[in-house]
């Protein structure tokens, strides 16, 4: 960061920025974030796309210190986009972007009082992260607490799954027969014994008067 009237004494500081396609191939959303002391200081929101009618690309503009978009005209000089801005306060603002190495650009803001004079205003060699910005990383998916888990475990008590799964073995009501019946089988199993028993001595009877004959 150069001395410059929004940045007095200068300094060095973090960003980071992440590009995007957007609208099917027809934009790129830029999003910026300054950092300076690990605390965040400016932020920017860009949006490139490119105008037919003036065959020029054109990058809308809107920070958190200014808070009105602007937009920055220009064209490719062999790998580096420059564009141009005439700022509503007087003056002009010029930026590049340097894409000549793969996986990283140079960026250089300058600004100009009558656009003959230019002074640097910002200037910062940006890399492809090979992780996530810290920001930018997403949190991690909390586990369910323990309360849940108690919950759980006790809606489902050991001792009802424990006689669920093994029953006793208890023989059927059924097959007990009846005390009454018990009785009735053991009358009717006399009554066959007492008529033997009279028809023998009844035939011994007979045989005895057949002797006396």
């Amino acid at each position: 960061m150069h001395p410059a009237p929004w940045e007095p004494a200068g300094g060095s500081a973090t960003a980071f920025i992440n590009n995007r396609i957007a609208l099917n191939g027809f934009a790129v959303v830029q999003e910026y974030e300054q950092y300076r002391d690990g605390k965040p200081t400016f932020s920017g929101h860009g949006l490139f796309w490119w105008d037919a009618s003036a065959s020029e690309y054109v990058m809308t503009w809107i920070d958190s210190m200014m808070g009105v978009p602007a937009n920055y005209r220009g064209t490719f000089d062999g790998d580096v986009l420059r564009l141009l801005n005439t700022m509503p306060q007087g003056g002009f603002a010029r930026c590049s972007f340097d894409c000549g190495m793969p996986g990283e650009y140079v960026f250089l803001m300058e600004v100009s009082p009558d656009g003959e004079t230019w002074t640097p205003a910002m200037e910062g060699a940006y890399g492809r992260l090979t992780a996530p910005a810290p920001q930018a990383r997403k949190p991690r998916k909390p586990s369910a607490p323990k309360k849940q888990t108690a919950a759980v475990k006790k809606a489902v008590p050991k001792k009802a799954v424990s006689k669920k799964a093994v029953p006793r073995k208890v023989a059927p009501k059924k097959a007990l027969p009846k005390k009454g019946a018990v009785k009735t089988v053991a009358k009717a199993a006399k009554k066959p014994v007492k008529a033997s028993a009279r028809k023998a001595a009844h035939k011994a009877a007979k045989k005895a008067a057949r002797g006396k004959k």
